[in-house]
């Protein structure tokens, strides 16, 4: 679309007021991410002589509508930004509502395959060690072990994350097929290799200079990761199909 063609707010909006505008439906967005959607192409506002942001309505709103794809269908900013694409080549429609574009279909996700959203982890939880007992149905001393066997960590003030409940309730239903916790340090092996490999990808990334870099980085970690984690699930169906046959 031509510069001449956007909506634009008085003087465009600077990156605060698009926050505040957007903020009260994604609460979780950032200056960051924000910066980091720019930096992705998916976003071009203005530029003043000072080289200040202004953004149009446009601007906004395709914020708007990747931020409710990511949410409400977990697609991935390539598909974004491919619909995105779409859209201004005339080959796709834009909704009537605000200069909207067109909400997209949910994608498909096939079974076994795992979204980078999922990795998201909501560190605004705390629990102490009484509270994950409690939503985990596990006793102190099974998450005792957990904790000495380096499958769970607690934060540095002492408290766990929702991600704790999840793994305490899996691992207490694997130990209920004679799996104890020193069998799962395997997995936790696993795990770390893989990361390591995600790190020395992404890692690099982060430590750029650009003030996107970091949040870039993340959003990589996050797709390599479900990419693994894929992968992972592909494999071990693999690895057990007819295993009772042998």
């Amino acid at each position: 679309m031509t510069a001449a063609a956007r909506q634009t707010a008085p003087g465009g909006m600077s990156i605060g007021s698009v926050l505040d505008r957007l903020r009260p439906e994604f609460p979780d967005v950032t200056i960051s991410k924000i910066r980091f959607l720019e930096a992705e192409g998916l976003i071009s506002p203005e530029r003043t002589p000072s080289g200040y942001r202004r953004f149009s309505i446009e601007d906004c709103e395709r914020l708007r509508y990747v931020l409710t794809a990511q949410r409400d269908q977990y697609l991935p900013l390539k598909v974004i930004k491919e619909q995105l694409e779409a859209i201004d080549r005339g080959a796709a429609t834009v909704g009537a509502v605000e200069s909207r574009p067109k909400r997209p279909r949910p994608l498909a996700v096939a079974p076994g395959e795992v979204s980078p959203e999922v990795l998201r982890t909501d560190r605004e939880v705390r629990m102490s060690r009484d509270d994950l007992c409690e939503r985990a149905g596990i006793d102190v001393g099974f998450l005792t072990e957990l904790v000495r066997a380096g499958l769970i960590v607690p934060g540095a003030a002492g408290f766990f994350d929702g991600d704790a409940v999840l793994l305490a309730r899996t691992a207490k239903a694997m130990s209920e097929f004679g799996l104890e916790v020193r069998h799962l340090r395997a997995f936790k092996l696993a795990a770390d290799r893989e990361a390591s490999l995600v790190a020395q990808i992404a890692g690099p990334i982060a430590k750029g200079r650009d003030a996107g870099a970091r949040a870039r980085a993340e959003e990589m970690v996050r797709e390599l990761a479900a990419l693994s984690l894929t992968l992972h699930t592909c494999l071990v169906k693999a690895a057990v199909h007819g295993a009772l046959d042998r």
